[in-house]
């Protein structure tokens, strides 16, 4: 292999977000192409007229992004495009006759037809096959018409689709770079449409003439296009072109072993970042799927996945998608960021629960990073952070339970209360000092003071280290709620507040 011949490509069909499965392969493609020194290209193949979208072209666009997959020809994000090899969305090809002129070319040379067949008659004789006991394919029925026939059915209205003519006989092979040696025996094989009646192409016959104009050395693709490939194998034979290396990965599973789908959870990149994992997660966890290095490592640091990866390490066996250990993954990643990196991915979750804040008394920096060490998500720090940015926290009613029906509480938060009243300095150290010898100038165990002061200044019995989040929210704040904890127990008991 020589490196600068290395040319590999995404190429997503826009009719939904970015699965995750695809973005594995996007992932492959990209790190086998930084592994030899080569080109990753983005096409968008949008041949499907009636489920493409431009949303969801952005999306893809966005996703690729979001994930770091750099893509050094192609489609951009302003709908230009980038390389010498375009245009690379192949709604654009189509307008300009690419695969026109390849499917009359093959016409001309025998190697593909005209067919007239309509749908209620394909559907008759995929009935009659099924009834029979036969394989419901094409059976060629447009291969050979009689003399004038093909005019009839044109002044009948009828539109043709263009099908290749596979083979009868022998076998299509190939040595897949995953797979080994697969064979498939021609007789099983059909005359698939190249074109469509209105023109539009169709995957098997548009990709391989994208890939051979492209320079594709090696097409890396799910392996739920393996019946594709001899389909595929049989156009560069009759086109006689020079066939990639093909390279397909295995296949995705649930925790249940069933085809990951809808009902195992999140399945696109965009309902990840939604839910609040880091690129560099999603990143490293996908180049496990289907694929091992020799040291087992789990972790990779920046770089790490470009310079180790190969597709020798790739199995042909299902990989089962685990989002326990995604999201201790996630957990991993979130301890190793900056408290600057931090901030800037947890903003967007702050800003869209609807926090304020410049309600806060401290740096909104230091309380995002108070708690790194315990998020998992980036969609959890707005929940646990809300007592920061607000009046009056959200009681939980069972840590309130707790806190009133004890008679030693109203006596703990009233002394506690003085105590940071007089406090010279309001600091973390200072605070637990204080606290501290209240407890022990009054009998109690640490653990009697602690958990009532923390319920009354957050509302949980849960949450910050204890001391360091009444820093955070401020002597003004902390003794307010205290006080205000105080009028909920007296008002409880039956009593005026003082």
């Amino acid at each position: 292999m020589e490196n600068k011949k290395t040319r590999v490509r995404f190429a997503p069909s826009p009719t939904g977000h970015l699965h995750i499965g695809g973005a594995r392969t996007a992932l492959f493609n990209y790190l086998f192409a930084r592994k030899y020194d080569g080109t990753f290209i983005l096409r968008i193949e949008d041949t499907d007229e009636l489920r493409s979208t431009k949303e969801s072209v952005e999306s893809i666009f966005d996703s690729m992004r979001w994930l770091g997959l750099v893509w050094d020809e192609g489609a951009m994000p302003d709908m230009s495009e980038k390389g010498e090899f375009g245009p690379y969305v192949q709604s654009r090809r189509e307008a300009v006759g690419i695969y026109r002129e390849y499917a009359e070319k093959l016409i001309k040379e025998g190697f593909a037809y005209r067919c007239y067949c309509t749908p209620e008659e394909l559907d008759e004789s995929r009935k009659k096959a099924l009834a029979e006991k036969r394989l419901p394919k094409y059976e060629g029925l447009c291969r050979h018409l009689a003399p004038g026939q093909a005019e009839k059915y044109e002044k009948e209205g009828r539109k043709p689709v263009i099908r290749f003519k596979m083979p009868d006989d022998g076998f299509t092979g190939w040595n897949d770079l995953i797979h080994k040696e697969l064979k498939f025996d021609n007789k099983l094989l059909y005359d698939f449409v190249m074109l469509k009646a209105g023109g539009y192409p169709t995957y098997n016959f548009a990709c391989v003439i994208d890939d051979h104009l492209m320079q594709i050395s090696h097409v890396i693709r799910g392996d739920d296009h393996i019946s594709n490939t001899p389909l595929q194998i049989n156009l560069y034979k009759a086109l006689g072109w020079e066939m990639p290396e093909f390279a397909h990965l295995s296949m995705i599973l649930g925790p249940d072993g069933t085809r990951l789908s809808k009902r195992h959870g999140a399945t696109s990149v965009q309902e990840y970042k939604k839910l609040g994992y880091l690129p560099d997660t999603v990143k490293n966890y996908l180049a496990l799927l289907g694929w091992s290095n020799p040291e087992s490592q789990q972790i990779f640091a920046e770089g790490e996945l470009e310079e180790k990866f190969n597709l020798d390490g790739c199995q042909k066996s299902p990989a089962t998608f685990d989002n326990v250990k995604l999201q201790w993954m996630n957990g991993e990643y979130i301890r190793k960021i900056s408290r600057e990196k931090l901030y800037e991915f947890a903003l967007p979750y702050l800003q869209e629960a609807g926090l304020d804040l410049s309600a806060a008394k401290a740096d909104v920096k230091d309380l995002v990073y108070m708690e790194f060490e315990k998020y998992k998500l980036l969609s959890d720090i707005p929940g646990r952070l809300e007592m920061f940015f607000k009046e009056e926290p959200a009681y939980d009613p069972k840590a309130m339970e707790d806190v009133l029906k004890k008679p030693e509480t109203d006596k703990i938060l009233s002394g506690i209360a003085a105590a940071y009243r007089e406090l010279p300095d309001f600091s973390e150290k200072s605070i637990e000092e204080a606290t501290r010898v209240f407890a022990k100038a009054n009998g109690y165990k640490n653990g009697q003071v602690f958990h009532p002061v923390r319920v009354a200044v957050s509302g949980r019995a849960q949450g910050p280290t204890l001391f360091k989040m009444i820093e955070y929210l401020s002597r003004e704040t902390a003794v307010k709620r205290i006080n205000k904890t105080l009028d909920m127990i007296r008002t409880a008991n039956g009593e005026k507040s003082k």
